[in-house]
């Protein structure tokens, strides 16, 4: 494809399409090769979308009633539906995900507008008993201009369970889409304007993170940040925010173990621990990266597993495979670069190597792969790889399987496999993260729990009513109510 067949996709500020100063390349995941370009946006272009969150801000969305921000969010989420299919085939040529993942996206995005249109409705303050001739209360109040940051592997999930609780409680937004992924979100800012939203309520401005995404974590006019990526970066957005005194959420990923007690109910927990490494290619915060197997069961476990990964169909997401593509060649290497070092010292019991086969050419492909007792002093069993890599290490007590969790410096998620309601319980108390699944897990979780880390997988919680809480501060007022003369 030439150049100028590729499909342009500007930036949506103040309600209009706004082309930038230059241009980036979107590549298909599946076969490497440019599908469309985005525009490159930078300190202006920030600038100009902070001002316009700003003038809708004050001007009309902190005044619009309750009803009318609920109604608004009700008819984003019908036109997510009514999109379905064209969000998803985007998604999919953007991030290489199978197309079934990406039409669950969409109905999950859908979810989240529907969710927050309910629930702010019923967010309100609370009366508290001070002294006799006082009235007090608080009041729950948006904070303004919100500015979000997100990721490739989950951009339309990921930019509608942060901007829908955000709009919902009266806050206006400005989206920096990764510029390996942005297509999605510049559709939803369209969808936003469509349902009917005033220009500027929200805006997205595509461009690389060094650039657009550091020109609004420093904006002075920001007033409030959310950032779902790496740690480094999100130390960087941080650093940021505390020069101008801004409250960040941060989502800065995981190393979620699953810890399989000999009790547990295999014909339920293979297929999820499967799932739960291997959607979107394990390129997922809270994928189930880590596998603690008691000895009991560990060889019959790993056996089962290592025959179901290399059954799964890996290739193009818009052919609707098991597995697609990593995002890039840059995250397809550096899978590799783990598993070059991991392979030393652990077992290799599926995968490891890049798929071969002409459907596969140009691709950044890397078959799911499990890598069998690995030490936990290795850097595979304690960074996130981000990839479909799968890591197995064998315990005899359920003290040793709590030390092995805890010895990574994450806390987003865990699972427990187990019959024995007691230890389950046990378990989920003395983990230190997040989120713990019981005889269930599912990586993203539902649009109604709270999400959010322990440790170094960040601060601050999204999902559920806690994140509507998160984009709004609150107001205490006291009111002298003397006695009647």
């Amino acid at each position: 494809m030439s150049e100028a067949d590729l499909t342009e996709y500007t930036a949506v500020i103040a309600g209009k399409k706004v082309p930038a100063a230059g241009w980036i390349d979107v590549l298909d995941p599946s076969n490497g090769r440019p599908f469309a370009r985005v525009a490159r946006c930078g300190e202006a272009e920030v600038a100009d979308a902070v001002d316009a969150a700003r003038y809708t801000y004050e001007s009309v969305w902190r005044l619009a009633p309750v009803a009318e921000r609920s109604g608004a969010c009700r008819r984003i989420a019908t036109a997510i539906r009514s999109a379905r299919s064209e969000l998803a085939t985007l998604e999919t040529l953007d991030t290489g995900k199978p197309l079934r993942q990406s039409l669950v996206d969409a109905d999950v995005a859908a979810r989240y507008f529907d969710f927050y249109a309910g629930v702010v409705e019923a967010l309100g303050g609370e009366t508290i008993l001070h002294q006799a001739d006082r009235f007090a209360f608080t009041l729950r109040e948006p904070y303004g201009v919100c500015g979000h940051i997100i990721p490739w592997n989950y951009p339309l999930q990921i930019a509608a369970r942060t901007v829908a609780p955000a709009l919902a409680a009266g806050n206006c937004c400005v989206l920096k889409p990764a510029e390996d992924a942005p297509l999605t979100s510049l559709r939803l800012a369209e969808i936003v304007l469509e349902a009917g939203l005033p220009p500027g309520a929200l805006n997205v401005v595509p461009g690389y993170g060094e650039e657009a995404g550091a020109a609004l974590a420093a904006h002075p006019g920001v007033d409030r940040l959310a950032f779902t990526g790496s740690r480094e970066i999100g130390e960087a957005v941080m650093s940021a925010a505390a020069r101008n005194i801004v409250p960040v959420t941060l989502e800065l990923g995981g190393k979620s173990p699953h810890i399989v007690l000999p009790d547990f109910d295999a014909a339920r927990a293979v297929p999820l621990i499967v799932d739960s490494i291997t959607e979107h290619a394990g390129q997922n915060c809270s994928a189930g990266s880590r596998l603690l197997v008691h000895r009991s069961v560990h060889e019959e476990l790993v056996a089962e597993l290592a025959a179901a990964f290399r059954a799964l169909r890996v290739g193009p997401g818009i052919a609707d495979p098991d597995m697609g593509p990593l995002i890039s060649a840059k995250q397809r290497d550096r899978v590799l670069g783990y598993l070059a070092e991991g392979a030393g010292d652990g077992v290799l019991r599926a995968g490891g190597a890049v798929p071969e086969g002409e459907v596969y050419a140009g691709g950044f492909y890397v078959e799911p792969t499990i890598l069998d007792h690995v030490k936990p002093w290795h850097r595979v069993f304690n960074e996130e790889i981000f990839g479909p890599v799968l890591c197995v290490s064998v315990f005899d007590e359920l003290d040793e399987a709590v030390e092995l969790a805890e010895h990574t410096t994450y806390g987003l998620a865990a699972g427990v496999w187990t019959s024995d309601v007691t230890t389950a319980h046990w378990l989920a108390q003395r983990l230190r993260v997040g989120q713990v699944f019981v005889n269930n897990y599912s990586a993203a979780g539902g649009v109604e729990l709270p999400f959010g880390g322990y440790r170094r997988s960040g601060i601050g919680v999204e999902k559920g009513v806690e994140a509507l809480r998160e984009y709004t501060r609150c107001k205490t007022v006291t009111i002298h109510t003397p006695a009647p003369a």
